[in-house]
């Protein structure tokens, strides 16, 4: 018996050694390899592996306006991600795009529009997993009149789809932003109550110098000031208690031009590789070893100034889909305000 427990114990260990192998080779091999600088979307996806069958596909997208993105290759990309959930940025929506994605393909698809001025920010997502309940923005504040927050229950977390304000040219509106910081880091914690969350969208800053290409001439850029990235920091910290994961970083922490998700049109910043890593799935803590994989898709690059990122979550009982005892009757969100749609049958709003 002794025997027996021992030579399981050494396989279990020999498992682990080779797991943590094949982690640091993975990272080696990021690192190392070359970064595409292409700035049309590819015709070839077959780079694109088969999803594990024990995960749940997400992704993010900053689609820098979604009409203009579907003519450059979004529909042939996404069709060829094939995600469970897709949770999309800056589509610069007035009202719902209806027939844009086929319902048959995604049968529950939300957007947030921005009321403050057409043709700005705007969220969407949409999903093959029927939500328990959707809330559109933070609740009771007024930060959130730019459509730039959608909040989608599953059985075993949160979904936080959002795009997150810049400070802007000169930083006016840095002071606005770090107020939104201060209320996503509340508005997170009140969700942490109940059940952990992913926080996935662009998120509008780099990290550390590692994330963007030229961090010594940008320290006082948008997306760069210390006072935002000390405020990430603050959001990755939590409370003590509710501690965050940066993913990506978390995973491959040495990853440097491969981990960069957006390249500016100007001065040739795609062609010289010249980027930022601005898009982000950030994770409860509890979730983290549900956390398969992050990829950048460096290489689907064109119809938008960013690419796309995909997480591979480890499925748990209650992800597949919302129990019919817990999913509210629907409630008609584009009547209440057209801002805000709910495309899917059987969602509820979340109470603010």
């Amino acid at each position: 018996m002794v025997a027996t427990k021992r030579r399981i114990e050494e396989e279990d260990s020999g498992l682990a050694a080779g797991q943590d192998a094949a982690e640091s080779a993975a990272k080696r091999t990021l690192v190392a390899q070359p970064v595409p600088n292409n700035t049309t979307m590819p015709t070839d996806y077959s780079f694109i592996a088969p999803k594990p069958a024990d995960c749940l596909k997400l992704v993010s997208y900053n689609v820098n306006s979604l009409s203009a993105a579907s003519k450059k290759g979004f529909k042939e990309y996404l069709s060829a991600e094939d995600p469970d959930v897709i949770c999309l940025q800056e589509t610069k929506a007035n009202q719902p795009m209806a027939f844009l994605v086929s319902k048959k393909t995604f049968p529950f698809q939300y957007w947030h529009c921005s009321k403050a001025k057409k043709g700005y920010s705007g969220t969407a997502v949409f999903s093959k997993v029927k939500p328990i309940q959707v809330k559109y923005g933070l609740g009771p504040t007024d930060l959130d009149n730019e459509g730039r927050t959608i909040t989608l229950e599953f059985g075993t977390f949160y979904l936080v789809g959002c795009y997150v304000p810049n400070a802007g040219e000169k930083l006016v509106r840095l002071d606005r932003r770090l107020k939104w910081d201060a209320a996503m880091r509340e508005y997170l914690t009140e969700l942490e109550k109940s059940k952990p969350v992913v926080y996935a969208g662009d998120l509008n800053v780099a990290h550390h110098p590692i994330d963007l290409a030229r961090p010594d001439t940008n320290k006082r850029s948008a997306g760069f000031t210390i006072e935002e990235r000390d405020s990430f920091t603050s959001l990755l910290k939590g409370d003590g208690t509710n501690e965050r994961v940066d993913t990506f970083r978390h995973l491959y922490p040495d990853a440097k031009a491969a981990a960069y998700t957006y390249f500016g049109y100007r001065a040739n910043a795609r062609g010289n590789r010249v980027g930022w890593r601005l898009d982000y799935f950030v994770v409860s803590s509890p979730l983290l070893p549900r956390v398969a994989d992050v990829i950048v898709r460096n290489q689907c690059y064109g119809a938008s100034d960013h690419v796309p990122i995909v997480l591979y979550l480890k499925k748990a009982a209650g992800d597949d889909s919302a129990p019919a005892s817990e999913t509210a009757p629907a409630k008609d969100a584009a009547k209440a305000d057209s801002s805000k749609a709910a495309e899917g049958e059987g969602e509820d709003e979340l109470s603010a």
